[in-house]
């Protein structure tokens, strides 16, 4: 089943196939309120089939630092924070096998263009948080200077092929020529 999250409506729909109807899934409370472009941006599965969802830019009055995030499953959410790095703002989230999440970041101005960052949670931090709980990762991947392209940085994966454990990053070019749709693939060491 592919999970699907949609801003705008802001929904979650399961999908057996990809060309057929999504199911309904119950979202998280509350994120209705979000703004329309600022949903949920990141949905990752845990190895026990809870989910971490976080929004890209819904967040409390106050303190507009944070983002909400949730975990849990469908009628059992617990209403979390995700802490990105000042100006940045959470793309997606993948799990590693370990259970740690890799959460994307990506900043933009017209100045500075975009760069981005992949951050990994502590090794208790999902299973151990409880409601309100503030979340956060530690950089373990810059993609704003050579040899890594800066650019419109949207989604990471994790996947296991043979014995090695993969992370994929991949950009959207936005339908425009001034971007590029890239994959950087790399294998993880831990």
């Amino acid at each position: 089943t592919w999970l699907v999250a949609f801003e705008r409506r802001h929904r979650i729909r399961a999908y057996r196939r990809l060309d057929g109807p999504g199911l309904y899934v119950a979202a998280p409370p509350g994120l209705e309120a979000a703004p329309p472009n600022g949903g949920l941006e990141s949905l990752a599965v845990l190895q026990d089939g809870r989910l971490f969802t976080i929004a890209e830019t819904f967040t409390p009055p106050d303190r507009p630092e944070l983002r909400h995030a949730w975990l849990g499953v469908p009628g059992r959410w617990t209403s979390l924070y995700w802490q990105p790095a000042p100006g940045f703002h959470p793309t997606d989230a993948a799990i590693l096998p370990d259970g740690r999440a890799l959460v994307l970041e990506r900043r933009f101005s017209l100045l500075g263009g975009f760069s981005a960052r992949l951050v990994m949670t502590a090794h208790d931090a999902l299973r151990s948080a409880r409601e309100g709980a503030v979340l956060r990762g530690e950089t373990i991947l810059m993609l704003n200077d050579a040899p890594l392209p800066s650019e419109n940085w949207e989604a990471v994966a994790v996947t296991r092929f043979g014995d090695q454990t993969l992370v994929a990053l991949i950009s959207d070019d936005n339908e425009s020529v001034l971007q590029r749709s890239l994959l950087l693939l790399f294998a993880w060491r831990g």
